[in-house]
């Protein structure tokens, strides 16, 4: 969903890419990584693969940890070899959701599942192993017109549902997968100019809300009644892994590399809503 737009809106600023999927690239694989990395010696790799199977991480925190962490271990090493800047993709899950006010970018990571475990370590390998080459770039809430995702279910499920009982007690920020392309870019752009400095950054969008909030704005825009929706806990839904209750994060990191952050999720869903109740009702 992130790399499709992340390829579209390099396209269309006219810049040189190369996008390898699943099947042309194993991550996991350190000969095959080195061997693409040398061939096409990006200025900038962006590592958009991930296990991000939430729930079944719990059992397979193994094979999780091969793509989540020895990957983003392998594509540094390489970038390492040929002075390529790397943009990890991250997560809110690095921290224990317990916060009261938004995470900063040097705040206290505790994961509590094994997701966040496996992509904090895929962060650690690359600060370590690029520490003037590596920017990790923390995410949450994505939604898009590219994938699954909450937006997209919620619209779906206008149609078929009277009522809709949605999750009252975590708080997080819906992001635009679009935005955080665009983010990417700019990032990328300082990076090589070199008035990014290699860090940790949090690119979600400004606000927050939980998931029954987004789920009323999105009856809103469908012209439904977002009193349809009732809200519940997340008690109500039991799930082999913990979710974040709190995972709103802090942006103040951007200013370093002089890039605002993105912008309020409410004006960002406005913007996108066409676009993803077309992919839906395809």
């Amino acid at each position: 969903m992130l790399a499709q737009d992340l390829l579209a809106r390099l396209a269309a600023d006219g810049e040189r890419t190369v996008g390898l999927t699943r099947g042309d690239l194993d991550v996991t694989d350190p000969r095959a990584v080195h061997a693409a990395v040398a061939e096409h010696r990006p200025d900038v790799l962006v590592n958009c693969a991930a296990w991000t199977a939430v729930d079944d991480a719990e059992t397979r925190e193994t094979e999780a940890r091969r793509i989540n962490a020895d990957g983003a271990r392998n594509l540094a090493a390489a970038c390492a070899g040929t002075g390529t800047r790397l943009l990890q993709v991250s997560t809110d899950y690095v921290f224990a959701g317990d916060a009261a006010s938004p995470y900063a970018e040097d705040a206290a990571t505790a994961p509590r599942s094994a997701y966040g475990r496996t992509k904090l370590a895929g962060e650690q390998a690359v600060l370590t192993t690029l520490p003037d080459a590596g920017y990790v770039v923390r995410t949450a809430w994505l939604y898009g017109a590219g994938g699954g995702n909450f937006v997209r279910t919620m619209i779906a499920l206008e149609r078929v549902r009277e009522t809709l009982d949605v999750v009252d007690d975590q708080r997080g920020q819906p992001t635009w997968t679009a935005d955080l392309a665009d983010r990417l870019l700019r990032l990328g752009r300082s990076a090589t100019a070199g008035a990014a400095p290699a860090r940790i950054y949090h690119a979600t969008s400004g606000g927050d809300t939980t998931w029954y909030g987004l789920a009323r704005e999105v009856f809103r825009l469908l012209g439904a009644d977002p009193d349809r929706v009732r809200p519940t806990t997340a008690a109500a839904y039991a799930r082999p892994a913990p979710r974040p209750a709190y995972g709103v994060l802090g942006h103040d990191g951007w200013a370093a590399a002089g890039i605002e952050p993105i912008r309020d999720w409410r004006e960002a869903l406005r913007e996108a809503f066409p676009a993803l109740l077309a992919a839906e009702r395809r």
